[in-house]
């Protein structure tokens, strides 16, 4: 019958099924926040039930800022969560015991729909706990509000707050993409007669992601008068000096200065022994970033770096020595000067 599933969409779905409930269970979404008096940073987890993590510390310190403290019982989202989650369990194997292409093309809009509606929930819940804060708090920035980012960073005073899907988004984000394909899949079976081999590379890169993904975060270029120093928390003036660091969580911090990436590692060790990588920008060579360990590293007064710290990185020896020539100076290495 032309309208059957194939026993490769079916299988999957039994999966996506399996995974869905297993979403229920772990956290789906997580916000963390980091301050030079938390060194270890601060987190806040939502499951499917709840609120779990450093809620309480969190709650100390929205008391002085005059945002409301978080409490499971004001989100009713809490109560029916669960519900919605198991429900799409439920519907993924229905649909693959009714074995008809129809339903899957109706399963994939209401996942899609009910995706949107979930982050557009979200969105508002995060804006009204940053923006609708009490007048008698007892720290108050005119105009200021604390509306943390839907997904990525963003700098909250004296805090980095970085907000990105746990391993139970992770996972339902992957069931729909496996949907996805399955839908483009049954249609190309019904359109082309395509075979099968095709489908198995994109159902197992799907799941892939599914399963393992790791949420890591691209290097970003460092933006004069708009990003800000993770360590001074100075506007970046001068992009030439500038450095970035990743935590093998996926957390990505700037610096004006390699003095101020210096210092932040030395002072936060417990986070800088988990990082991923260090990143330094090229002076020679339109201030791209590398590697700070394959950087060869002047240092020379001549620099003026915004925070003191007279360094500047070069790709290539060549470009290093040009350098040398106009602002006098050492060379240096990144392991000499990330020893204490």
């Amino acid at each position: 019958m032309k309208n059957k599933l194939s026993i490769t969409s079916r299988i999957f779905l039994y999966l996506c099924a399996l995974g869905l409930v297993l979403v229920i269970f772990v956290p789906i979404w997580r916000i963390e926040l980091s301050a030079p008096q938390y060194p270890e940073g601060l987190s806040l987890s939502i499951y499917a039930n709840g609120l779990r993590g450093n809620v309480a510390i969190i709650n100390g310190l929205n008391h002085y800022i005059g945002m409301k403290t978080l409490h499971n019982e004001d989100f009713f989202e809490f109560t029916i969560l669960p519900y919605c989650i198991a429900g799409f369990a439920i519907a993924f194997a229905l649909v693959a015991i009714a074995n008809r292409r129809h339903w899957l093309n109706v399963l994939l809009v209401l996942f899609i729909v009910f995706g949107i509606v979930a982050m557009a929930d979200f969105w508002k819940w995060e804006y009204n706990y940053g923006h609708n804060l009490n007048p008698d708090a007892a720290i108050i920035v005119p105009g200021m509000a604390y509306q943390p980012p839907l997904i990525g960073f963003k700098q909250l005073l004296n805090f980095g707050a970085y907000s990105i899907p746990d391993a139970g988004g992770w996972i339902f984000l992957g069931a729909g993409l496996v949907l996805m394909a399955l839908v483009v899949f049954e249609w190309k079976i019904i359109k082309r007669k395509r075979p099968l081999g095709q489908f198995y590379k994109t159902a197992a890169a799907a799941m892939i992601f599914f399963t393992s993904c790791s949420c890591n975060t691209d290097l970003q270029p460092i933006i004069t008068g708009k990003d800000n120093c993770s360590f001074c928390k100075m506007t970046v003036s001068d992009s030439r000096f500038g450095a970035e660091l990743i935590t093998k969580k996926g957390k990505l911090y700037k610096f004006d200065d390699v003095h101020c990436i210096i210092s932040w590692i030395r002072a936060n060790n417990a986070i800088s022994s988990q990082a991923a990588g260090y990143y330094l920008t090229d002076f020679g060579n339109k201030h791209q970033l590398m590697k700070a360990g394959e950087a060869v590293l002047l240092k020379s007064d001549a620099l003026k770096t915004p925070m003191g710290g007279n360094i500047a990185a070069f790709a290539s020896p060549s470009d290093l020595s040009a350098a040398m020539k106009e602002f006098g100076g050492t060379s240096t290495h990144w392991d000499d000067i990330l020893k204490p």
